[in-house]
């Protein structure tokens, strides 16, 4: 199997299919931005993009990635390490507090916007529906969406 993850291949022996792709994530690649929250996909703590598409790589199996392209919040970053606009836009309105949901909020935010440059209030809270987070009281996040679309406050 193969699985491209921010841009970089990456091989997998076959009898790893079952394997849980968050696990592949953080302890193969080492890359710990994906959050296991609840571990039922249920939190959205988890949520990567495949192939732009979200999904919550705590359930999510290896097998299902074969082949595709998965974007996980390191992978946002710009080429010269600047931040992505969106992520910008949550350091700018203070749509981060404790941190922990908000990996999985930049990419439901990011895969909104690529489907949807211009959501409505209600576009956007029914794309973050299935992201809970118990501390901004989803206000500021809701703003720096519409910060990074451009739409006005």
């Amino acid at each position: 199997m193969t699985i491209t993850v921010n841009g970089i291949r990456h091989e997998v022996s076959e009898d790893r299919r079952e394997e849980k792709l968050i696990n592949f994530i953080r302890d193969d690649l080492g890359l710990h931005g994906t959050k296991n929250g609840c571990g039922i996909g249920a939190c959205g703590a988890c949520t990567v993009l495949i192939d732009g598409k979200t999904r919550r790589s705590c359930i999510t199996t290896l097998d299902k990635a074969d082949g595709a392209s998965v974007l996980t919040v390191e992978g946002l970053e710009n080429p010269d390490g600047t931040l992505h606009p969106l992520q910008q836009a949550f350091m700018d309105v203070g749509a981060v507090q404790c941190g922990f949901c908000t990996p999985g909020m930049l990419l439901t935010g990011l895969a909104l916007l690529e489907a949807n440059p211009h959501p409505s209030d209600e576009e956007i809270a029914r794309a973050f529906r299935g992201n809970l987070c118990r501390c901004t009281g989803y206000q500021q996040i809701f703003q720096a969406v519409k910060m990074a679309a451009g739409i006005p406050a």
